[in-house]
Protein backbone atom coordinates (compact mmCIF):
# COMPACT_ATOMS: atom_id res chain seq x y z
CA UNK A 1 0.00 0.00 0.00
CA UNK A 2 1.33 3.31 -1.26
CA UNK A 3 2.23 5.41 1.85
CA UNK A 4 0.29 8.78 2.46
CA UNK A 5 2.31 11.94 2.46
CA UNK A 6 0.26 15.01 3.90
CA UNK A 7 2.32 18.25 3.28
CA UNK A 8 0.85 21.66 5.00
CA UNK A 9 2.02 24.45 2.99
CA UNK A 10 2.25 25.04 -0.50
CA UNK A 11 5.13 27.27 -1.06
CA UNK A 12 9.08 26.85 -1.66
CA UNK A 13 10.01 24.05 0.73
CA UNK A 14 5.88 22.04 0.45
CA UNK A 15 6.34 22.31 -3.10
CA UNK A 16 9.74 21.22 -3.57
CA UNK A 17 9.71 18.61 -1.57
CA UNK A 18 5.88 17.48 -2.96
CA UNK A 19 7.87 17.83 -6.77
CA UNK A 20 10.79 15.59 -5.55
CA UNK A 21 9.28 12.75 -3.58
CA UNK A 22 7.03 12.30 -6.91
CA UNK A 23 9.91 11.47 -8.93
CA UNK A 24 11.71 9.71 -6.59
CA UNK A 25 8.57 7.31 -5.26
CA UNK A 26 5.74 7.68 -8.46
CA UNK A 27 3.68 5.41 -5.79
CA UNK A 28 3.31 7.82 -3.00
CA UNK A 29 -0.23 9.29 -2.16
CA UNK A 30 0.91 12.99 -1.73
CA UNK A 31 -1.40 15.37 -0.74
CA UNK A 32 -1.28 19.35 -0.17
CA UNK A 33 -2.88 21.53 2.58
CA UNK A 34 -2.13 25.28 1.39
CA UNK A 35 -4.75 28.39 3.47
CA UNK A 36 -4.34 30.55 0.75
CA UNK A 37 -5.47 30.15 -3.53
CA UNK A 38 -2.37 30.10 -4.79
CA UNK A 39 1.08 27.34 -4.57
CA UNK A 40 4.56 27.44 -5.75
CA UNK A 41 4.56 31.54 -5.53
CA UNK A 42 7.79 33.49 -4.97
CA UNK A 43 7.47 36.22 -3.21
CA UNK A 44 10.99 37.35 -3.63
CA UNK A 45 9.53 39.26 -6.56
CA UNK A 46 7.11 41.35 -5.15
CA UNK A 47 9.23 44.32 -4.22
CA UNK A 48 10.23 43.87 -7.92
CA UNK A 49 6.26 44.00 -9.31
CA UNK A 50 5.53 46.91 -7.00
CA UNK A 51 8.06 48.78 -8.57
CA UNK A 52 6.68 47.99 -11.83
CA UNK A 53 9.83 45.81 -13.47
CA UNK A 54 7.09 43.65 -14.51
CA UNK A 55 2.90 43.81 -14.40
CA UNK A 56 2.17 40.10 -14.81
CA UNK A 57 1.69 38.87 -11.16
CA UNK A 58 1.59 35.22 -12.94
CA UNK A 59 5.18 35.35 -13.49
CA UNK A 60 5.98 34.40 -9.49
CA UNK A 61 3.66 31.50 -9.66
CA UNK A 62 6.10 28.52 -10.11
CA UNK A 63 3.72 25.70 -10.72
CA UNK A 64 -0.26 26.41 -10.98
CA UNK A 65 -2.13 23.73 -8.76
CA UNK A 66 -3.43 21.79 -11.87
CA UNK A 67 0.06 21.18 -12.86
CA UNK A 68 0.67 19.58 -9.79
CA UNK A 69 -2.22 17.70 -10.07
CA UNK A 70 -1.16 16.54 -13.42
CA UNK A 71 1.63 15.16 -12.05
CA UNK A 72 -0.06 13.33 -9.19
CA UNK A 73 0.28 15.47 -6.70
CA UNK A 74 -3.00 16.78 -4.99
CA UNK A 75 -3.54 20.47 -3.92
CA UNK A 76 -6.09 21.67 -1.94
CA UNK A 77 -5.71 25.45 -1.79
CA UNK A 78 -8.31 27.19 0.92
CA UNK A 79 -7.53 24.41 3.58
CA UNK A 80 -5.82 25.08 6.70
CA UNK A 81 -4.86 23.11 8.97
CA UNK A 82 -5.19 23.69 12.22
CA UNK A 83 -4.04 20.44 14.53
CA UNK A 84 -2.19 17.70 14.08
CA UNK A 85 -2.40 14.60 16.26
CA UNK A 86 0.09 12.39 16.60
CA UNK A 87 -0.84 9.50 18.41
CA UNK A 88 -3.09 8.24 15.79
CA UNK A 89 -1.17 10.31 12.66
CA UNK A 90 -4.63 12.72 11.91
CA UNK A 91 -5.22 16.43 11.14
CA UNK A 92 -7.61 18.74 11.52
CA UNK A 93 -8.52 20.82 8.50
CA UNK A 94 -10.86 23.77 8.03
CA UNK A 95 -12.38 24.68 4.30
CA UNK A 96 -11.69 28.10 4.59
CA UNK A 97 -14.90 28.94 1.88
CA UNK A 98 -17.24 27.04 4.46
CA UNK A 99 -15.88 27.01 7.77
CA UNK A 100 -16.50 23.06 8.08
CA UNK A 101 -13.85 21.32 9.84
CA UNK A 102 -12.51 17.91 8.02
CA UNK A 103 -9.82 15.22 8.92
CA UNK A 104 -7.58 13.59 7.63
CA UNK A 105 -4.32 11.29 8.20
CA UNK A 106 -1.02 10.58 7.52
CA UNK A 107 2.11 7.79 7.54
CA UNK A 108 5.02 10.77 6.67
CA UNK A 109 4.12 14.29 7.69
CA UNK A 110 5.35 17.74 6.30
CA UNK A 111 5.02 20.94 7.48
CA UNK A 112 6.41 23.91 5.65
CA UNK A 113 3.77 26.18 6.37
CA UNK A 114 6.20 29.12 6.07
CA UNK A 115 5.98 32.64 7.89
CA UNK A 116 3.58 36.07 8.68
CA UNK A 117 5.10 39.18 8.59
CA UNK A 118 5.43 40.74 12.04
CA UNK A 119 3.02 43.84 12.76
CA UNK A 120 3.98 46.53 15.32
CA UNK A 121 1.62 46.35 18.28
CA UNK A 122 0.71 50.17 18.41
CA UNK A 123 -1.60 52.06 17.76
CA UNK A 124 -3.13 52.54 14.86
CA UNK A 125 -1.69 49.62 13.12
CA UNK A 126 -5.21 48.87 11.39
CA UNK A 127 -5.58 51.92 9.79
CA UNK A 128 -5.90 51.89 5.93
CA UNK A 129 -3.00 52.90 4.07
CA UNK A 130 -0.73 50.38 6.58
CA UNK A 131 0.49 47.43 4.15
CA UNK A 132 2.61 44.61 5.19
CA UNK A 133 3.80 42.65 2.10
CA UNK A 134 4.20 38.90 1.86
CA UNK A 135 1.54 37.65 -0.30
CA UNK A 136 0.12 37.97 -3.58
CA UNK A 137 -2.45 40.01 -3.19
CA UNK A 138 -0.79 42.40 -0.94
CA UNK A 139 1.54 43.59 -3.75
CA UNK A 140 -1.71 43.82 -6.21
CA UNK A 141 -3.02 46.02 -3.68
CA UNK A 142 0.62 47.87 -2.97
CA UNK A 143 0.65 48.17 -6.72
CA UNK A 144 -2.63 50.10 -7.07
CA UNK A 145 -2.31 52.23 -4.01
CA UNK A 146 1.41 53.56 -5.25
CA UNK A 147 -0.29 54.21 -8.43
CA UNK A 148 -2.53 56.87 -6.87
CA UNK A 149 -1.06 60.80 -7.83
CA UNK A 150 -2.14 61.55 -4.28
CA UNK A 151 -0.20 59.12 -3.24
CA UNK A 152 3.20 61.05 -2.79
CA UNK A 153 4.68 60.01 0.61
CA UNK A 154 5.96 56.87 1.54
CA UNK A 155 7.40 55.81 4.77
CA UNK A 156 8.95 52.33 5.43
CA UNK A 157 9.35 50.82 8.68
CA UNK A 158 12.55 48.38 8.73
CA UNK A 159 15.56 48.35 7.02
CA UNK A 160 15.81 44.53 6.17
CA UNK A 161 15.66 43.33 2.78
CA UNK A 162 12.44 43.32 1.94
CA UNK A 163 11.82 47.12 2.94
CA UNK A 164 15.10 48.07 1.50
CA UNK A 165 14.27 46.67 -1.66
CA UNK A 166 10.86 48.51 -1.45
CA UNK A 167 12.96 51.79 -0.84
CA UNK A 168 14.47 51.81 -4.38
CA UNK A 169 11.23 50.36 -6.40
CA UNK A 170 9.50 52.97 -4.88
CA UNK A 171 12.06 55.96 -5.45
CA UNK A 172 12.02 54.61 -9.03
CA UNK A 173 8.34 55.55 -9.42
CA UNK A 174 8.60 59.01 -8.29
CA UNK A 175 7.78 58.80 -4.71
CA UNK A 176 9.33 60.42 -1.56
CA UNK A 177 10.52 57.62 0.58
CA UNK A 178 11.49 57.07 4.26
CA UNK A 179 12.63 54.72 6.17
CA UNK A 180 12.65 54.25 9.85
CA UNK A 181 14.50 51.69 11.71
CA UNK A 182 15.38 51.20 15.43
CA UNK A 183 18.95 49.58 15.10
CA UNK A 184 21.63 51.93 14.37
CA UNK A 185 22.24 50.07 10.85
CA UNK A 186 20.48 48.86 8.11
CA UNK A 187 21.05 45.18 7.59
CA UNK A 188 23.06 44.49 10.55
CA UNK A 189 21.90 40.89 10.70
CA UNK A 190 23.74 40.44 7.54
CA UNK A 191 26.61 42.85 6.93
CA UNK A 192 29.01 44.90 9.04
CA UNK A 193 29.84 48.53 9.49
CA UNK A 194 32.20 48.55 6.47
CA UNK A 195 29.54 47.50 4.51
CA UNK A 196 26.27 48.89 5.96
CA UNK A 197 27.96 52.71 5.77
CA UNK A 198 28.28 52.30 2.14
CA UNK A 199 24.45 51.16 1.13
CA UNK A 200 23.40 53.76 3.35
CA UNK A 201 25.04 56.62 1.66
CA UNK A 202 23.95 55.43 -1.44
CA UNK A 203 20.55 55.66 -0.08
CA UNK A 204 20.73 58.85 0.89
CA UNK A 205 22.32 59.63 -2.50
CA UNK A 206 19.46 58.61 -3.76
CA UNK A 207 16.91 60.84 -1.73
CA UNK A 208 15.83 58.10 0.44
CA UNK A 209 15.35 59.76 4.07
CA UNK A 210 16.84 57.40 5.96
CA UNK A 211 16.25 57.54 10.02
CA UNK A 212 18.31 55.46 12.82
CA UNK A 213 17.57 54.29 15.87
CA UNK A 214 14.15 55.80 15.55
CA UNK A 215 11.12 53.15 17.43
CA UNK A 216 7.93 53.84 15.88
CA UNK A 217 5.31 54.23 18.68
CA UNK A 218 2.01 55.09 16.35
CA UNK A 219 0.52 55.80 13.08
CA UNK A 220 -2.39 58.71 13.07
CA UNK A 221 -5.16 59.49 11.21
CA UNK A 222 -9.11 59.45 10.64
CA UNK A 223 -9.81 56.45 8.30
CA UNK A 224 -6.73 56.75 6.50
CA UNK A 225 -3.31 57.00 8.07
CA UNK A 226 -2.00 60.41 7.40
CA UNK A 227 1.61 60.09 10.23
CA UNK A 228 3.68 58.01 11.93
CA UNK A 229 4.58 58.69 15.18
CA UNK A 230 8.06 57.79 16.53
CA UNK A 231 10.39 58.23 20.03
CA UNK A 232 11.90 60.96 18.41
CA UNK A 233 9.14 62.93 16.26
CA UNK A 234 6.40 62.60 14.21
CA UNK A 235 6.32 62.39 10.21
CA UNK A 236 3.79 63.32 8.07
CA UNK A 237 2.73 60.11 5.31
CA UNK A 238 0.15 58.70 2.62
CA UNK A 239 1.27 55.07 2.88
CA UNK A 240 3.48 53.01 5.38
CA UNK A 241 4.75 49.48 4.67
CA UNK A 242 5.90 47.56 7.67
CA UNK A 243 8.19 45.41 6.77
CA UNK A 244 10.20 44.36 10.60
CA UNK A 245 10.43 40.96 10.34
CA UNK A 246 8.40 37.72 10.48
CA UNK A 247 7.38 34.89 12.98
CA UNK A 248 6.99 31.03 11.79
CA UNK A 249 3.50 29.89 11.10
CA UNK A 250 3.74 27.02 13.55
CA UNK A 251 0.96 27.74 16.36
CA UNK A 252 -0.92 25.10 14.96
CA UNK A 253 1.53 22.21 16.00
CA UNK A 254 1.73 22.72 19.88
CA UNK A 255 0.08 19.72 20.49
CA UNK A 256 2.73 17.43 18.46
CA UNK A 257 5.43 18.50 21.09
CA UNK A 258 7.71 19.24 18.52
CA UNK A 259 11.12 20.78 19.66
CA UNK A 260 10.68 24.75 18.68
CA UNK A 261 12.95 27.91 19.13
CA UNK A 262 11.85 30.44 21.64
CA UNK A 263 10.82 31.99 18.05
CA UNK A 264 8.74 29.36 17.53
CA UNK A 265 10.78 27.80 14.87
CA UNK A 266 10.51 24.13 14.51
CA UNK A 267 14.30 22.66 14.98
CA UNK A 268 15.33 19.97 12.43
CA UNK A 269 18.62 17.94 11.17
CA UNK A 270 20.21 18.52 8.14
CA UNK A 271 17.22 16.10 6.56
CA UNK A 272 14.74 17.82 7.66
CA UNK A 273 13.29 15.79 10.37
CA UNK A 274 11.92 17.06 13.63
CA UNK A 275 12.24 15.77 17.05
CA UNK A 276 8.91 14.00 16.43
CA UNK A 277 8.99 10.42 13.95
CA UNK A 278 7.33 10.34 10.57
CA UNK A 279 7.30 14.41 11.14
CA UNK A 280 9.12 16.47 8.77
CA UNK A 281 9.62 20.67 8.16
CA UNK A 282 11.75 22.94 5.85
CA UNK A 283 11.14 26.65 4.98
CA UNK A 284 10.67 29.49 7.05
CA UNK A 285 8.81 27.96 9.87
CA UNK A 286 11.75 26.00 10.53
CA UNK A 287 15.43 26.27 11.38
CA UNK A 288 18.09 24.97 9.10
CA UNK A 289 21.63 23.86 10.27
CA UNK A 290 24.71 26.33 10.09
CA UNK A 291 27.79 25.05 8.07
CA UNK A 292 30.14 26.58 10.24
CA UNK A 293 28.15 27.19 13.78
CA UNK A 294 27.03 23.63 13.00
CA UNK A 295 23.54 24.27 14.85
CA UNK A 296 20.36 24.88 14.22
CA UNK A 297 19.68 28.36 13.48
CA UNK A 298 16.65 29.99 11.90
CA UNK A 299 17.39 32.09 8.92
CA UNK A 300 14.73 32.42 6.05
CA UNK A 301 15.41 32.44 3.02
CA UNK A 302 13.80 31.34 -0.23
CA UNK A 303 17.07 29.56 -1.53
CA UNK A 304 17.52 27.08 1.62
CA UNK A 305 13.69 26.68 1.82
CA UNK A 306 13.86 25.26 -1.67
CA UNK A 307 16.95 23.17 -1.21
CA UNK A 308 15.93 21.43 2.02
CA UNK A 309 12.32 20.92 0.62
CA UNK A 310 14.65 18.75 -2.11
CA UNK A 311 16.02 17.00 0.52
CA UNK A 312 12.87 15.91 2.65
CA UNK A 313 11.47 14.89 -0.56
CA UNK A 314 14.55 12.38 -0.94
CA UNK A 315 14.44 10.97 2.34
CA UNK A 316 10.50 10.34 2.71
CA UNK A 317 11.08 8.58 -0.99
CA UNK A 318 13.61 6.49 0.89
CA UNK A 319 17.13 7.85 -0.30
CA UNK A 320 19.66 8.77 2.74
CA UNK A 321 20.10 12.41 1.52
CA UNK A 322 21.31 15.54 3.54
CA UNK A 323 21.40 19.04 3.38
CA UNK A 324 25.29 20.68 3.65
CA UNK A 325 24.43 23.47 5.97
CA UNK A 326 23.25 26.81 4.90
CA UNK A 327 25.90 29.89 5.38
CA UNK A 328 22.88 32.53 4.82
CA UNK A 329 24.15 33.57 1.91
CA UNK A 330 22.29 36.92 0.62
CA UNK A 331 22.37 39.79 -1.41
CA UNK A 332 20.99 43.03 -2.42
CA UNK A 333 20.71 45.97 -5.33
CA UNK A 334 20.45 49.38 -3.88
CA UNK A 335 20.43 51.81 -7.10
CA UNK A 336 23.65 51.77 -8.14
CA UNK A 337 25.50 49.56 -5.89
CA UNK A 338 25.16 45.83 -4.97
CA UNK A 339 26.55 43.41 -2.14
CA UNK A 340 26.45 40.26 -0.89
CA UNK A 341 27.69 38.29 2.31
CA UNK A 342 28.13 34.63 3.20
CA UNK A 343 29.47 33.34 6.63
CA UNK A 344 29.56 34.69 10.01
CA UNK A 345 30.10 38.66 10.62
CA UNK A 346 32.74 40.03 12.77
CA UNK A 347 28.86 40.85 15.09
CA UNK A 348 28.40 36.95 14.69
CA UNK A 349 32.15 35.71 15.53
CA UNK A 350 32.37 37.98 18.60
CA UNK A 351 28.92 36.66 19.47
CA UNK A 352 30.00 32.75 19.21
CA UNK A 353 33.49 33.82 20.91
CA UNK A 354 35.34 32.58 18.23
CA UNK A 355 39.03 33.80 17.83
CA UNK A 356 38.44 35.59 14.72
CA UNK A 357 40.22 38.26 12.70
CA UNK A 358 39.02 40.54 9.65
CA UNK A 359 40.54 42.56 6.65
CA UNK A 360 38.86 44.95 4.85
CA UNK A 361 40.48 45.80 1.32
CA UNK A 362 39.16 48.57 -1.16
CA UNK A 363 40.67 47.98 -4.67
CA UNK A 364 39.19 48.20 -8.66
CA UNK A 365 36.64 46.12 -10.59
CA UNK A 366 38.62 45.79 -13.79
CA UNK A 367 41.93 47.38 -15.29
CA UNK A 368 41.99 51.34 -15.49
CA UNK A 369 42.89 51.30 -19.14
CA UNK A 370 39.00 49.78 -19.99
CA UNK A 371 36.43 52.56 -19.18
CA UNK A 372 33.94 51.71 -16.29
CA UNK A 373 35.98 50.73 -13.66
CA UNK A 374 34.84 51.30 -10.10
CA UNK A 375 35.39 51.17 -6.86
CA UNK A 376 34.84 47.64 -4.53
CA UNK A 377 35.13 46.68 -0.89
CA UNK A 378 35.83 43.03 0.05
CA UNK A 379 35.43 42.15 3.82
CA UNK A 380 36.67 38.55 5.46
CA UNK A 381 36.80 36.94 8.42
CA UNK A 382 38.62 34.27 9.28
CA UNK A 383 40.25 32.29 12.50
CA UNK A 384 43.21 33.42 14.19
CA UNK A 385 45.16 30.20 13.73
CA UNK A 386 44.75 28.54 10.97
CA UNK A 387 43.55 31.17 8.59
CA UNK A 388 40.31 29.17 7.87
CA UNK A 389 37.70 31.47 6.18
CA UNK A 390 34.36 32.04 8.51
CA UNK A 391 32.75 34.60 6.37
CA UNK A 392 33.29 37.39 3.70
CA UNK A 393 31.35 40.64 2.46
CA UNK A 394 31.32 42.49 -0.77
CA UNK A 395 30.03 45.62 -2.28
CA UNK A 396 30.22 47.44 -5.67
CA UNK A 397 29.10 48.82 -8.97
CA UNK A 398 29.39 46.21 -11.36
CA UNK A 399 28.90 41.98 -10.73
CA UNK A 400 29.93 41.92 -7.18
CA UNK A 401 27.76 39.82 -5.97
CA UNK A 402 28.57 37.35 -8.52
CA UNK A 403 32.03 38.02 -7.06
CA UNK A 404 30.55 37.03 -3.94
CA UNK A 405 29.49 33.72 -4.90
CA UNK A 406 33.45 32.71 -4.81
CA UNK A 407 33.41 34.17 -1.35
CA UNK A 408 30.24 31.51 -0.98
CA UNK A 409 32.34 28.62 -2.53
CA UNK A 410 35.36 29.48 -0.50
CA UNK A 411 33.65 29.61 3.19
CA UNK A 412 31.48 26.36 1.98
CA UNK A 413 34.72 24.25 1.40
CA UNK A 414 36.47 25.64 4.50
CA UNK A 415 39.01 27.09 2.55
CA UNK A 416 42.45 29.95 3.95
CA UNK A 417 42.85 33.40 3.46
CA UNK A 418 46.27 31.91 1.74
CA UNK A 419 44.52 29.72 -0.68
CA UNK A 420 42.07 32.30 -1.21
CA UNK A 421 44.93 34.80 -2.42
CA UNK A 422 46.46 32.39 -4.72
CA UNK A 423 42.86 30.87 -6.32
CA UNK A 424 43.31 30.70 -10.04
CA UNK A 425 40.68 33.13 -11.25
CA UNK A 426 40.05 34.29 -14.24
CA UNK A 427 41.52 37.29 -15.74
CA UNK A 428 40.76 39.66 -18.76
CA UNK A 429 41.40 43.40 -18.46
CA UNK A 430 37.24 44.05 -18.82
CA UNK A 431 36.70 41.75 -15.99
CA UNK A 432 39.34 41.66 -13.21
CA UNK A 433 42.64 42.90 -12.44
CA UNK A 434 45.98 40.40 -12.69
CA UNK A 435 45.23 40.01 -9.39
CA UNK A 436 41.22 40.29 -8.37
CA UNK A 437 40.29 41.57 -5.25
CA UNK A 438 39.55 38.47 -4.11
CA UNK A 439 43.00 37.10 -3.54
CA UNK A 440 44.37 40.50 -2.94
CA UNK A 441 42.17 39.92 0.52
CA UNK A 442 43.00 36.45 0.72
CA UNK A 443 47.03 37.65 0.62
CA UNK A 444 46.94 40.61 3.11
CA UNK A 445 44.92 38.87 5.60
CA UNK A 446 47.35 37.98 8.15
Amino acid sequence: MAKRVVIIGGTAAGTSAAAKLRRVDPEADIIIYERGDIVSFGACGLPYFVGGQFDDAKRMIARTPEQFEASGVQVRTGHEVVAVYKENKTLDIRVLTSGEIISDSYDVLMIATGASPVMLDVPGNDLKGVFTLTKLADGIRLKLELAKPEVQQVTIVGAGFIGLELAEQIRHLGKDVRIIEFRERILSHVFDEEITELLEQELRDNDVELLLEEGVTGFSGDKNVTSVATDKGEYATDLVIVAVGFKPNTSFVAELGLERLENGAIVVDNQGKTSVADVFAAGDCATINHRILDKPVYIPLATTANKLGRVVGEVIGGMDSEFYGTLGSSAIQLFGLEAMASGLTTAAAVTEQLDHRSVVVNDKDHTDYVPGQSAIRVKLIYQADDKVLLGGQIVGQKNAVLRGDVLATAIHNRMRTDELGLLDLSYAPPFARTWDVLNVAGNVAK
